[in-house]
């Protein structure tokens, strides 16, 4: 299923955020987005999911606009994980999951067999179906992050967009995020959209990449063609040194100073 940005404009209280965007998500891929802070990463990824209106230009999945869907319908196609989760307290953990089949009931219907099977489904994919039972807000913080995607994963679009998806986690549960959503692009086939602040990370787990500046396309294209000393510098104003990561042979970046002057 193909994404297609074209020319979008979207700003609030007459300030432009996003400034007349153009790209195209690859199918079956990993993109991920990274910029500075304020540059219009979150912004760019509500506006291509409908969150937020865009003032200027067309969002199109497989040809067809988003604007045009009714809500049920683009939630049958396009699943988001936000920045910042609604609370779930109460909740257990196969409760929230099932939530992912809503744009596939009409009024207050139960949950039909074939719902039952997704859940289950998506809990077993995200590993986390031994906990099923226990509440939500009792888990770890990466226990919590699968769980959100696995009731991203029961809505059984063929696109997933994850705003900051290891935002305060460790090391070892990044890691573990980054990886599920590497298997899943892998083995399931589903196409990833994620925000990223973790340069070296957006590196590893992408095979796409793209560079905003103040709204603004600096560079779309491979974490080889995007992860240089020229895109960062103008990016983050940092003097970056890019080496070639030995495990997964993906750009890294070793260290960086700042370009004195620019910030």
């Amino acid at each position: 299923m193909r994404m297609q940005v074209s020319n979008v404009e979207v700003g609030y209280d007459k300030k432009v955020i996003v400034n007349g965007l153009t790209i195209e998500i690859p199918d079956g891929q990993i993109t991920t987005i990274i910029g500075s802070n304020g540059c219009g990463k979150s912004t760019l990824l509500k506006a291509m999911t409908r969150i937020i209106p865009y003032q200027k230009g067309q969002v199109f999945l497989d040809g067809a606009e988003i604007q045009k869907k009714n809500t049920k319908e683009l939630a049958r196609e396009i699943a988001i994980l936000p920045q910042t989760q609604d609370s779930a307290v109460g909740l257990l953990v196969e409760e929230l999951v099932s939530y992912g089949r809503f744009p596939y009931q009409s009024g207050f219907g139960n949950l039909k067999n074939e719902d039952k099977e997704i859940i289950d489904w998506a809990m077993k994919s995200t590993n986390t179906y031994e906990f099923k039972d226990h509440f939500v807000d009792e888990l770890s913080g990466g226990q919590k992050q699968r769980v959100w995607i696995a009731m991203a994963l029961a809505q059984n679009t063929d696109i997933i967009f994850l705003d900051e998806p290891t935002t305060y986690l460790d090391m070892a549960h990044q890691l573990e995020v980054l990886e599920l959503l590497q298997k899943l692009n892998e083995q399931e086939n589903r196409t990833i959209v994620m925000v990223l602040h973790d340069l070296n990370h957006a590196a590893r787990f992408s095979q796409f990449m793209l560079a905003l500046e103040n709204g603004n396309l600096v560079k779309a294209g491979t974490p080889e063609e995007v992860m240089t000393p020229e895109v960062l510098k103008r990016v983050f104003k940092i003097d970056a040194v890019i080496s070639k990561d030995p495990r997964t042979f993906k750009p890294i970046c070793t260290t960086y100073d700042l370009v004195k002057g620019e910030l």
